[in-house]
């Protein structure tokens, strides 16, 4: 199964179906002023960041939370981030410093979860049914969280290598590393999963 193949896959969770460009080294400077006027209180600022960032967060979340519960993660990261904007000390790291709080947003819902009670067998084995989509996704976010979290940017919010590398602050070979180990993992998950359903 090709990368495109699987990013195909992933449309029904997620509206984002247009290409994305590169980022420009303008739009890093447009977003240290946007942080600027932000931290001056300009509601406007804040909202064209989350414009901009909504991707990142939405793909670091979702690569570590329960699809249906991620909405909520993604909104509190943005409403964490929006209410400490002013502690962010470098305007030029608002992509690592937004990833750090999408990390730290995933596993604060970890903590807070309720536990839950173990199912009862006959209902356990219960197929329970999902489509292409949910089931890459959950292949996916079994991987380790490196490879599981630049894989969902990558295939599930369409961002290029240099993009990623970009907005989390890692350096752009550790991001190619990242996705090729993680698409061969990926494939070999995906691959073992079709074998066992025919």
């Amino acid at each position: 199964m090709s990368e495109s193949e699987i990013a195909n896959t992933f449309f029904p969770l997620t509206e984002r179906k247009r290409p994305r460009e590169e980022t420009p080294a303008s739009e890093d400077l447009a977003d240290a002023i946007l942080v600027e006027r932000a931290k001056s209180g300009k509601r406007g600022a804040f909202d064209e960041l989350y414009a901009r960032f909504i991707p990142l967060v939405n793909g670091i979340v979702l690569s570590r939370v329960p699809h249906p519960d991620s909405e909520d993660v993604v909104q509190e990261v943005f409403i964490s981030a929006f209410k400490s904007i002013g502690s962010l000390r470098d305007e030029n790291a608002i992509g690592p410093w937004l990833a750090r709080i999408a990390r730290n947003g995933a596993a604060e819902y970890f903590r807070r979860r309720r536990p839950t009670e173990e199912l009862l067998n006959d209902i356990a084995r219960q197929p329970v049914p999902t489509n292409d989509a949910l089931a890459a996704l959950e292949a996916i976010t079994s991987l380790p969280d490196a490879y599981s979290e630049t894989l969902t940017l990558r295939l599930v919010e369409g961002m290029t290598g240099p993009e990623i590398a970009a907005l989390t602050g890692m350096k752009e070979t550790s991001v190619r590393v990242n996705l090729h180990r993680g698409m061969k993992m990926l494939r070999k998950k995906l691959g073992g999963k079709r074998g066992k359903s025919k």
